[in-house]
C-alpha cells in the first residue's frame, strides 16, 4: 500500500486505532490494534475522452500541445482519467508506446498546474530520438514565471543540485544528498511592486526544477501550492512553458514554437501594471 493510498484512507476516516478514528500524526504504541477498510483503487483509464487542450503543431511524427494549467499529463495515482493522454487518444490512434501502457506519446512532462508547450511522439522511433535530444540537452526550453518579490540583478544562473526532500516525499529541494545537477538561467522581463516577471531557460530537466530553484533563491513562484506558504487563486503556479526550439528528429529542420500566456496569467499581470 503506497503513501497516497494511506493518506486517502486517513482522509476518509477509514483507519482506526483501538476502535477510534485517528489523525495521520498519531504515533502508534506497542499493543495498539490498527483497523482499516479494504481499499480497492479505481483502475487507471486509457479511454478516449474529450479533454480541453490546444494543438499548436502536428505532422506525421510529433504533436506540439499547449497544455492548460490544471491538466494532468497521464493517468497515475489519484488521477485515473481525464488526463492529456486520454485526450490525445481521442485525437489520434498514432502514439508511441515506449514508456508504458499509461504514457503513450509522452516524451517529457509538465506539472499539473504548469501550463504551456509539450512535445508528444507519434511513433517509437521519433520518441527515442526526442528522448536522446533531451538527454543531450539539444532541445531549448523557455519558461515565463511570476516571482514573489523584486528580483535583482537582471540576470542570474542558479547552479544548485536537486534531490528528493528529506521531510516531504512530494517535494524536491536543493540538497547534496542523492541529488542531480540542475542549472537554470534567469532573465528579468519586468519588475512590478512586489513581483518580478522573468524568463527562464533550463539546461537540465529535474522534477520541479524551476519551482525549487526559485524558492531556493528566495523568490518563489507566485501561487505555487507546494513551494509557497499560501495559494491565492484557483489558478495554479504562475509558470508557463512558453517556447520550444529544436531540430526536428525526422525532418532535420530547425523548428520553434511559442504559446501565449494563459488568460488568468495575463489578467493578473494587468492588475500589477496599475499598482
Amino acid at each position: 500500500m503506497n503513501r497516497s493510498t494511506i493518506t486517502k484512507l486517513f482522509n476518509d476516516s477509514k483507519i482506526k486505532v483501538n476502535g477510534n478514528i485517528v489523525k495521520p500524526s498519531y504515533k502508534v504504541l506497542v499493543g495498539d490494534i490498527i483497523e482499516y477498510e479494504e481499499y480497492i483503487p479505481k483502475p487507471l483509464s486509457l479511454e478516449k475522452q474529450d479533454v480541453d487542450f490546444e494543438i499548436i503543431y502536428e505532422d506525421d511524427y510529433l504533436i506540439i500541445v499547449n497544455k492548460p494549467s490544471g491538466l494532468v499529463v497521464h493517468p497515475g495515482s489519484g488521477n485515473n482519467d481525464q488526463t492529456l493522454v486520454n485526450g490525445l487518444l481521442k485525437h489520434t490512434d498514432n502514439l508511441s508506446d515506449v514508456n508504458n501502457n499509461y504514457r503513450p506519446g509522452i516524451v517529457h512532462r509538465l506539472d499539473k498546474d504548469t501550463s504551456g508547450l509539450l512535445i508528444v511522439a507519434k511513433d517509437n522511433k521519433t520518441h527515442e530520438l526526442l528522448s536522446q535530444m533531451f538527454i543531450k540537452r539539444t532541445i531549448k526550453k523557455e519558461y515565463i514565471a511570476l516571482l514573489i518579490g523584486e528580483f535583482k540583478p537582471d540576470t542570474a544562473l542558479i547552479d544548485a543540485p536537486i534531490g528528493r526532500d528529506e521531510k516531504s516525499r512530494k517535494m524536491m529541494s536543493v540538497t547534496s544528498k542523492n541529488s542531480k545537477e540542475a542549472l537554470t538561467h534567469l532573465s528579468v522581463l519586468k519588475r512590478y511592486k512586489g513581483y518580478t516577471l522573468v524568463k527562464l531557460n533550463l539546461e537540465t530537466g529535474r522534477t520541479h526544477q524551476i519551482r525549487v530553484h526559485m524558492k531556493y533563491i528566495g523568490y518563489p513562484i507566485y501561487n505555487d501550492p507546494v513551494y509557497t506558504n499560501e495559494k491565492s487563486t484557483e489558478f495554479g503556479q504562475f509558470l508557463h512553458s512558453s517556447n520550444l526550439e529544436f531540430i526536428h528528429p525526422i525532418k532535420k529542420e530547425r523548428v520553434s514554437f511559442e504559446a501565449d500566456l494563459p488568460n488568468e496569467f495575463k489578467e493578473f499581470i494587468n492588475t500589477l501594471e496599475i499598482l
